[in-house]
């Protein structure tokens, strides 16, 4: 029986299979790697991720699809919510059956529902420690503003969180049309290779700092962040007669820092 998308869990299933090839080359999996999939629907890219796999770990939270993604003999179903995944504790359970060699974190794929897509990241951000690398299609205006650069438009809350741990790529553009039912925004697909030595910062710190500064985006930094600092007692030197948008991204990390 066909499978109708629902609109509340923001299912759009990938069905151009030019693209789903390319997507996979760009993933370059290898047999046997710990691999986890979010949001497979009908297994557009899960069958040939598995192919070469030969095992792979799939998040689903609708249950009719989960249902069917059960008949696969080569997958692991995890019905759930993503945001309520303790992918350290999952890394931890893969690694032991895994038997690539030497494997000591999980990689994570997936077309991410595109209305709780910034969440996801900012959940995978927290626990970054157990991922190798990550791959996700997203709304094409998201990743922009993933990999915009300070004093531009696209520069934002999410530019400095997600730089600040990875190193990120735009590797390929995804038409409205290679989806059923076709979404009214174009997609891209983005590589996310966590940094092998990121600043040591601490994440709270950081990610409420981040959030104060862009809270007012048009207002200068002394009005929204100053306050901030004040009250945290720094003493240090900030230049605050900017707005968010043009402090780049180590700046706010020296900051973090400071306080």
């Amino acid at each position: 029986m066909r499978h109708i998308a629902r609109k509340r869990f923001g299912q759009h299933f990938l069905t151009d299979g030019g693209i789903i090839d390319a997507i996979v080359d760009a993933i370059a999996p290898v047999a046997g790697q710990p691999m986890v999939e979010i949001g497979p629907g009908l297994a557009a890219l899960t069958q040939p991720l598995v192919e070469r796999l030969g095992h792979l770990t799939v998040i689903e939270l609708d249950r009719d699809l989960a249902v069917r993604l059960r008949e696969h003999p080569q997958l692991l179903v995890v019905e759930s919510d993503v945001l309520k995944v303790d992918f350290r504790a999952l890394a931890t359970q893969m690694l032991a059956k895994a038997t690539a060699a030497p494997l000591s974190k999980i990689r994570v794929v997936g077309n991410l529902p595109y209305n709780i897509s910034t969440p996801i990241l900012f959940h995978l951000l927290a626990q970054v420690d157990v991922i190798e690398d990550q791959h996700f299609m997203l709304q094409k205006e998201v990743i922009d503003r993933m990999v915009a650069q300070p004093a531009t438009s696209d520069y934002s809350r999410l530019s400095v969180m997600l730089q600040w741990r990875y190193d990120m790529v735009n590797v390929l553009f995804v038409p409205p049309a290679s989806f059923d039912p076709p979404p009214r925004v174009d997609s891209a697909v983005v590589r996310m290779v966590p940094l092998a030595e990121p600043p040591n910062v601490h994440f709270k710190t950081l990610e409420t700092l981040v959030q104060v500064a862009f809270s007012q985006r048009r207002k200068i930094l002394r009005n929204t962040l100053g306050k901030w600092l004040d009250e945290k007692g720094f003493a240090g030197q900030f230049d605050l007669q900017r707005r968010a948008e043009e402090v780049p991204v180590a700046e706010f990390v020296a900051l973090a820092q400071a306080v």
